[in-house]
């Protein structure tokens, strides 16, 4: 298939996307009403743009996240790879080494084309299976003494998949115990409570240094958050105006978070909720599996006895016969001839029943093969 060809059909793919409902994913919207919420909040909030970041606006979201999280201080930044990069380039410096340790399935492994590398000369350590959370035991298996411990929760590749807590608790006793400062990937981290069953601060207890984001779970149009002792945000900042993060404003971006962080964070029990009864009426699907069993938070990687491509032309057929999409990529699983998929499930799959998500994967299995 030639590129223009191929760019078309991704158009007809978006679009048909967008008339659906959606079980994965925050569901469609439009730059123009997301804009105009946040202008709405805006004005009836009477918030002035801030200066560099710097503004009451943002120095009082930074608060209330902080205060959330139990953290002494907080500075906002435009990405969550500035942000984490930033956090393990503190550490290291201070510890007088350029080694640390994380998950073979990191973001900051997979996704920044080693960035800590290239921008940072940082080294690391991976640490752990990739199919299980990081636990005491992988991390105290590391000969070379490490300057950071970069832990992810939940593990987005192996399915949103955490720690019990006991398991979390024995990681931080270990890991405080070697002087290695410990950095939390919190990048879904508001997801996380109802599994827990357990405040935020309480979750981040014994994390020197955490990152959230604010345009997943949250669904703000970008940025994030790093939080730890008010000297180490203070050297943050001064990497992040060296980084080019210091941007001239924030106010959209914060103003975006700002107006439903609470909501979003109420809503997020509900949501695991509807990811459990999910998971229960596909587990009796032929054909279908899911990763974890049940789900730790809304979020699961579904395995599917079927071709990735295949799956993913009768998912088209599916949106255009009854009006939901299904999920959004398949990739191929590590078993010959199944595909792995990613639900996240967002407020969008309130709308849509199980009736209707058991049908449609069936209607999947049963699609011809490529």
């Amino acid at each position: 298939m030639d590129d223009r060809l191929r760019a078309v059909n991704a158009d007809e793919r978006r679009a048909l996307r967008d008339r659906c409902r959606w079980v994965h994913g925050p569901g469609p919207r439009t730059p123009g009403h997301e804009l105009a919420r946040v202008a709405a909040w805006c004005d009836a909030n009477e918030v002035s743009f801030d200066a560099y970041g710097e503004g009451a606006l943002v120095q009082d979201f930074e608060a209330q996240v902080a205060e959330r999280l139990g953290a002494e201080a907080a500075r906002f930044m435009p990405s969550g790879t500035m942000a984490q990069q930033i956090a393990l380039r503190v550490w290291c410096e201070r510890a007088g080494k350029r080694h640390f340790g994380m998950h073979p399935t990191s973001h900051v492994e997979l996704h920044e084309q080693r960035g800590y590398a290239r921008l940072h000369g940082l080294e690391a350590t991976l640490v752990g299976p990739a199919g299980s959370p990081l636990l005491a035991e992988h991390f105290e298996g590391v000969a070379e003494p490490l300057a950071a411990l970069l832990v992810e929760l939940p593990i987005r590749e192996a399915g949103g998949q955490l720690p019990s807590w006991e398991q979390l608790e024995a990681l931080k006793t270990s890991v405080g115990e070697s002087h290695t400062k410990l950095h939390l990937d919190g990048a879904r981290l508001w997801e996380c409570a109802p599994f827990y069953g357990r405040s935020y601060e309480a979750i981040c207890a014994g994390f020197d240094s955490v990152y959230v984001s604010f345009y997943k779970g949250i669904g703000a149009l970008a940025g994030a958050m790093l939080l730890g002792p008010r000297d180490f945000i203070e050297e943050a900042k001064r990497w992040q105006r060296r980084c080019g993060g210091n941007l001239v404003t924030l106010t959209p971006s914060v103003a975006s978070a700002a107006m439903q962080l609470e909501e979003r964070i109420a809503g997020m029990p509900r949501l695991h909720g509807r990811a459990l009864s999910m998971a229960e009426a596909l587990s009796g699907v032929e054909g279908v599996s899911v990763l974890p069993d049940p789900p730790h938070t809304n979020m699961m990687h579904v395995f599917l006895r079927c071709d990735a491509e295949a799956a993913q032309d009768a998912r088209d057929r599916f949106a255009e016969a009854r009006g939901v999409w299904l999920f959004g990529g398949a990739r191929p699983a590590d078993a010959p001839g199944t595909c792995r998929i990613e639900l996240y499930v967002g407020e969008a799959a309130l709308e849509v029943k199980d009736e209707e998500i058991v049908e449609g994967f069936r209607a999947v299995l049963s699609a011809p093969q490529a």
